[in-house]
This record gives C-alpha cells, structure tokens and sequence, in this order.
C-alpha cells in the first residue's frame, strides 16, 4: 500500500512510522516542512496529485499546552485549518479515496457529561483554552463528512485524548501538561530543588495515551471495511474516540512523576493560573466493540517515556521545538 504519512517528524507522525516500517509492506511517503508546507494550497496540491497515495494519514498540526493556545490563537486556527482543508481538498481532487485524519478531544464542548461520547460533538461552549485549535480540527472532520457524502469518499477522523511518549515536545511554553511536569520534575530532582509549583488546583481530571497505542489504533482502523466503520459511527458524525478510558488528577500525576524522576521534594499549586476543562474522559465504547483496546498502562508508559526523554538529553539531542 502507498501511504503518505504527513507530519512524520511529529510525535504522533514518528510513532505511526515506525508502526508502518514495523508492518513492512507499505511504500511510505513522507516529506519535510521544508519541502512540503502543508499550508500552501499548490504546493500540497501537486504534491499528492504526482504522488497518488492509496491512503494518507494526517497526522500533521500545530500543537500546544494552555500557555502556547493562549499566546498565539490565530496560528493555531489558521495553519490547522490551512492544514485540514489543504491536504483534504488535493487528495478528494486527485482521486485518493482513504484518509485517516487525527483530532483531539478537546473539540468536544468543556462542560459536557463524561465519559465523552462522539455524539457530544458541538452540543455546548468550548474550552476557550484551546477553542482556535478546537475550532479548527472540528472543520476538519466536517470536511471529512462533506466528501463522504458528496463524493462517496472514505475519510475518516480518530480523536485522541491526551498523548504522550517518545518524540514529545518538552518545550516549558509549548508542551503540554505531561511532557511539561516530566521536564520540570526531572531538573527539580537534578538541582535538588525543595518544591515544584503546578499550575491551578491539580484537581481536574485527565485521560493519557501512549502514542504507540494510538499507532497500532491508526493500524487497527485503517484496515477496517468501509462498511464495518460506517456501522460504528452514528448517523450524525463520522469521527471515533480513541482512549484507554481511564483518567488521573494533575495531582496525582505530579506525584506519579515525582516518583518516576526522583523528586522528593514539595508539590505545590498555583490557583491563579487556569485549571483547564474539569475533566475530559472519552466514551471508547464504538472502538472497544470493534476489538480494540491499548496496552499500555500509564505508570509504564511514563517510566518508558522518562528513560527516552533521559537518552535524548545524554546525547545532547533537541526536546524543546517551537
């Protein structure tokens, strides 16, 4: 199969990469920022018109934790919808029939009931933390739905819940909350610091995924008849949860993390800053009755995610992306 695989130099994109090298079998397409950027129409256009991938996977955003969501929401409504509408629209008009593009749960509004079922989507206010990047991945699966109608098309939108592991970006204004503390705890345990402050009250409540296991669910789905995932979804939206089901507090976190990093100092709170949706758990049941579930447990996804963080430091490699 012929796979352009876009935004594989991501967490996500490299996680899925090794998963398709892994398969073997696969003609994988990739390319650079620098010699593809996913937001010029007519680049992107050419690019998959010469191509002709037999499926793409969209694995390429502009991402970030509250600080960066914050600082600059137009670049991140802008270059996700620039993105989306982009590669959607060229692979529709070369004839590609097969995308699996990838969101993020934070399209569902803050205050909805949990766990989060896909049916949620739009029936309330966004966090409007995050509500550009929300606004822009929620395009992208009205996208994906308008050509499946229009054209009888096969694309297909998985949303995530929070992330992690290898490949993660640990930049202190850009990364989200998990990469984020993994990196503040690892140098207060480093500069035998006495106390380590998080942000707002530690109690809202989240659910984290290995990015290995949202490859092999990329895997799992993309090798699913047409008709098996149709019958899947609901009537009223096209997209799927993928998750482990399981949720944790900041707090709690923070504590897994010390331990993991050999903090033994204090863990403090700061109610100042934003806390973020209350709790954001989603409702895996359409994937779980398709036969999927992760593997990964978080204490051990974090131990493994620390011991590659610790390597990429030893070798003085780059964590920090912009």
């Amino acid at each position: 199969m012929r796979v352009f695989l876009a935004g594989h130099t991501g967490m996500v994109g490299s996680a899925v990469l090794r998963r398709l090298i892994s398969d073997g079998g696969n003609d994988i397409i990739t390319a650079t920022r620098a010699e593809l950027d996913l937001r010029d129409q007519t680049a992107v256009k050419a690019f998959i018109k010469v191509r002709r991938p037999d499926l793409i996977i969209l694995a390429a955003a502009k991402v970030g934790g509250i600080l960066a969501n914050h600082k600059m929401p137009a670049a991140f409504i802008h270059d996700n919808l620039m993105i989306a509408d982009n590669v959607i629209h060229a692979a529709h008009d070369a004839d590609v029939q097969r995308i699996i593009q990838l969101g993020s749960s934070c399209i569902y509004p803050r205050d909805t009931p949990q766990p989060i079922a896909e049916s949620a989507l739009l029936t309330g206010p966004l966090e409007p933390t995050n509500e550009p990047y929300a606004i822009a991945k929620i395009a992208a699966i009205k996208l994906c739905e308008g050509y499946n109608r229009q054209y009888g098309r096969d694309y297909r939108s998985l949303m995530p819940t929070n992330l992690y592991g290898p490949g993660d970006n640990f930049h202190p204004q850009h990364a989200h909350v998990l990469p984020n503390l993994l990196d503040r705890f690892h140098r207060a345990a480093q500069s035998g610091d006495e106390n380590v402050t998080i942000w707002g009250s530690g109690t809202p409540q989240r659910e984290f995924l290995h990015v290995d296991d949202l490859a092999d669910a990329i895997m799992f789905l993309s090798a699913l008849p047409t008709t098996q995932y149709e019958a899947a979804t609901s009537p009223m939206c096209s997209h799927l949860n993928v998750g482990t089901g399981k949720e944790i507090s900041i707090m709690d976190l923070a504590t897994m993390i010390a331990r993991i990093t050999g903090f033994q100092g204090q863990i403090l709170t700061d109610t100042s800053k934003p806390d973020g949706t209350p709790r954001k758990r989603l409702d895996i049941s359409a994937l779980t009755a398709l036969g999927w579930s992760a593997r990964t447990g978080l204490r051990d996804g974090l131990s493994q995610t620390y011991a590659w963080y610790r390597e990429q430091r030893a070798a003085g490699h780059r964590l920090r992306a912009s």
